[in-house]
């Protein structure tokens, strides 16, 4: 277009130069000038305007191309620019399907959280509807009954907080929990460390002369007959010179035997009614003694309001030997050490005291039958004994899962008393004597196979032959064993009989 416009231009200019050429020339001539000279002229003029138009030409061409360079220019930097706008218009297109992609992703999310506020919303709505109908219900409750709902309300609340602040506390008594374990038990054992005395299940009493055997026996044996059954002890006049051996594992009626005995020989006047008066008031004499002696363990643990037939059987303990363990003496030691041990932990002092004091009180109850434990806490329930002692016996042995600290500690204190080094001894060869004779009893009768002493001779299993003992028998064969038990042997507390009858067939496959 602008080319177009130079061209008529320079066009323009080239017929002004030409037509101003003619008219000067012929304004310079007054006269008509001759055809030659005017075609003369003409063709001078027409040179001239050629010339003229050269110059015009090339002044076009050059103001042509100057302006094409322009145009050129112009367009490369217009193109430049549409093409950065391009780029800009398709960084702007991206920028925004972004910014689309992103409300869409709020969109979204502002729509999952519309919906769970609703939710919650609606969680709110039913929890308060949930308090207004408790609120409701607690108004027709007496104060005592909304304070108790309140107090429930809270620790449910506070459960999780709880939750992990056992689990804290926890974690920090582990780390601590064995130096303070074992200084306690140091500190506990500080109160223990007695000596003790040796076990005995017989007795000696030294005779003035031989001939003293003979009026102790009697005419016919009545004298020892009468003495025997009235203490319940064995007198062996054989195995020892100068000395006759009370044997009895009852050591209160050994007790009770040997201070008779003694007693008869000063006064010389053996004879069955004598012997029971001499008896009958060293039997007083001897409970007197005991009562006291349990007195005294009782103040000196400091239990207080204790019954008076339990303090009577805790002085029983002054003649019970445990594996050479004398039983006040291990009382008194075990009962100081759960003390210790239940200050030291915060535990129910009182509850440990009674229970360490009474943990072997069945040792010494001889006319029931049942373990220790068994017999002890059937007597603590007949004298009304607090429940939470009662179970410390019943648990000192883990026969029972413990039910309390107090339990536990009566149980470790049990242990440290009878497990520390020194505390015990035990008469093997007589304890398997013992075990000897059990199973011999047994096997003495007609059909047993087999025979064994078990629980440390508390216990005495039979296996019998079928084809000679039937089941109506076996019975019977207990019972016998067991009346010969008693008849023939001393030993402590009870001894269980049991007759096992099996049966089996056999065949064989071809």
């Amino acid at each position: 277009m602008d080319l177009i416009y130079v061209l008529f231009i320079i066009a323009a200019g080239v017929v002004g130069v030409i037509s101003t050429s003619l008219f000067q020339r012929s304004k310079s001539r007054d006269v008509k000038p001759s055809p030659k000279e005017h075609e003369a002229d003409k063709e001078a003029a027409v040179n001239e305007g050629r010339a003229k138009a050269k110059e015009i030409i090339l002044d076009a061409k050059d103001k042509a191309l100057e302006i094409k360079g322009k145009a050129e220019e112009d367009a490369r930097k217009i193109k430049e620019q549409a093409l950065s706008q391009e780029k800009e218009l398709a960084v702007k297109r991206a920028e925004l399907s972004a910014k689309e992609k992103e409300i869409a992703e709020k969109a979204r999310t502002l729509k999952t959280a519309k919906e769970l506020i609703e939710k919650k919303k609606e969680e709110v709505e039913n929890a308060h509807k949930k308090k207004q109908e408790e609120l409701e219900r607690i108004t027709s409750l007496s104060k005592e009954e909304a304070k108790n709902e309140l107090l429930k309300s809270f620790e449910n609340e506070l459960t999780e907080e709880k939750g992990k602040k056992i689990k804290e506390m926890e974690e920090e008594l582990k780390k601590r929990s064995d130096d303070a374990a074992k200084e306690i038990l140091v500190q506990a054992m500080r109160f223990g460390a007695t000596d003790y005395v040796a076990e005995y299940t017989t007795s000696k009493v030294k005779l003035p002369d031989e001939d003293m055997k003979g009026r102790i026996i009697g005419k016919e044996g009545r004298n020892i007959h009468a003495f025997e059954e009235l203490t319940g002890v064995d007198l062996d006049l054989d195995s020892s010179p100068g000395e006759i051996i009370v044997s009895s594992f009852d050591a209160v009626r050994r007790q009770v035997a040997k201070i008779a005995l003694e007693r008869l020989i000063a006064d010389g006047r053996i004879q069955p009614a004598k012997i029971e008066e001499i008896v009958s008031k060293t039997k007083e004499e001897v409970e007197k003694i005991m009562y006291k002696a349990g007195d005294e363990l009782c103040h000196k643990v400091g239990a207080y309001n204790v019954p008076k037939d339990l303090v009577q059987m805790l002085g029983k303990f002054k003649y019970r030997f445990s594996y050479g363990q004398n039983m006040i003496e291990h009382t008194l030691e075990e009962t100081r050490i759960g003390i210790a041990i239940a200050h030291e932990l915060g535990a129910n002092i009182d509850v440990v005291r009674m229970g360490c004091l009474f943990h072997d009180l069945g040792k010494v109850v001889s006319d029931d039958e049942g373990t220790h434990v068994e017999l002890g806490v059937k007597l603590l329930k007949k004298h009304g004994i607090d429940k939470n002692i009662i179970d410390c016996v019943a648990e000192h042995h883990e026969d029972k899962a413990f039910s309390s600290v107090e339990s536990a500690i009566v149980n470790l204190a049990d242990h440290i008393s009878g497990a520390r080094p020194g505390a015990r001894a035990e008469d093997y060869e007589s304890y398997v004597e013992r075990l000897q004779a059990l199973e011999d009893a047994a096997m003495s009768f007609d059909g047993v196979e087999k025979a064994y002493a078990v629980s440390a001779g508390r216990e005495v299993r039979v296996f019998v032959s079928p084809d000679q003992v039937d089941d109506y028998s076996t019975k019977l064969l207990a019972r016998e064993i067991a009346k010969k038990i008693e008849l023939e042997q001393t030993y402590p507390g009870i001894v269980e009989v049991i007759v096992i009858r099996e049966t089996r067939a056999t065949e064989t496959a071809k």
